[in-house]
């Protein structure tokens, strides 16, 4: 079985991360987001992965310099230009020259989901697309798909108001598809497959989803790449770990650590880190107090720092307190999601 992955995103929610690292290579308990979806994909029997990419691919070719990742074969394809999710797709997928049944995952996902349970109920329908999709406890803010008893797409509903949505269920970021939806989609064309594509695709009765209550994150905003990397430090996926300290990482022996990521590269002095996650080049100084961050950049001593990220430019001084902050200006750098 073969996947497209789609990483060709500027990470424009995940900013100021994201102005020095692609968001699919930030880690997740220290590994990489599209490790870590890759590794999954293999679990479930997919052999070969394509890389949709356009923005910043090069620090995906230097990670897998081999063109492999987790036993899992990879082949690149670099859009021109910004494409869109079913633009990106077709571009990636005819570069591979797929011609069966084949896969797609949005690269921000990380998921428990069993893909080849996805792929049976697609082909015991007859679908020419199958979604995955995954309930949460407030619809509203996304876009919801109603089913019938079969599972066969009625409609979709973007962003009900609350208390209308027709379920709770929605679209989680990883597909089904047959090589037919690549002709729907016209070439090296900026084409949505959410918007355009799987609306025709539900015009003509062939658009199917299956729900299930696997773990399930979408890691493109602050607060919940924090999550999921406090969710591999707790346990709570199906079988991803990680320690909480890595052994890249230098602490002082009286440094007081709360349910937190230190990444390789970290510096961390007498001070206070909870619920947060340092990456590749932080330094928490002695005396300062980080809670519910991300941080990248430089902390001061006695400074303190709550529920914001910092990426890798950022400094807070000695002493300063911060608090509901990006640093630096996550409007910096490209413009487009």
């Amino acid at each position: 079985m073969r996947a497209v992955v789609l990483v060709g995103g500027f990470g424009t929610r995940l900013r100021p991360l994201t102005l020095s690292i692609p968001k699919p290579m930030l880690p997740v308990g220290h590994v990489p987001i599209i490790e870590r979806l890759v590794t999954n994909l293999g679990r479930s029997g997919v052999t070969e992965v394509t890389l949709a990419l356009g923005f910043q691919p090069k620090p995906f070719i230097a990670a897998f310099p081999d063109n492999e990742c987790a036993g899992v074969a990879l082949r690149y394809a670099v859009e021109p230009e910004p494409l869109d999710t079913a633009g990106a797709i077709r571009f990636a997928a005819d570069a591979a020259g797929i011609d069966d049944t084949f896969i797609v995952v949005n690269g921000d996902i990380l998921t428990d989901l069993d893909v080849s349970q996805l792929v049976s109920f697609h082909r015991e329908r007859g679908a020419e697309a199958t979604i995955h999709l995954i309930g949460v406890p407030d619809p509203s803010a996304f876009g919801v798909v109603a089913v019938d008893e079969d599972g066969r797409v009625e409609r979709f509903v973007e962003k009900p108001a609350p208390g209308t949505a027709p379920s709770n269920l929605i679209n989680a970021g990883t597909y089904v598809l047959e090589p037919s939806v690549l002709h729907r989609i016209p070439l090296g064309q900026k084409v949505s497959i959410e918007r355009a594509t799987f609306p025709l695709i539900a015009e003509a009765g062939g658009l199917y989803a299956m729900a299930t209550d696997d773990y399930w994150v979408d890691t493109g905003r602050p607060e919940l790449y924090l999550q999921a990397n406090l969710d591999v430090l707790a346990g709570t996926r199906r079988h991803d770990r990680c320690d909480g300290v890595h052994t890249d990482a230098t602490v002082d022996s009286a440094a007081d650590i709360q349910q937190s990521v230190i990444g390789a590269g970290s510096v961390v002095g007498e001070a206070t880190v909870a619920r947060s996650v340092l990456l590749l080049g932080a330094v928490v100084e002695a005396g300062a107090v980080v809670t519910d961050s991300v941080v990248m950049g430089h902390v001061g001593a006695g400074a303190v720092v709550h529920n914001s990220v910092l990426g890798a430019d950022a400094v807070v001084a000695p002493g300063e307190q911060v608090s509901d902050q990006r640093r630096p200006d996550p409007n910096a750098g490209p413009s487009s999601a």
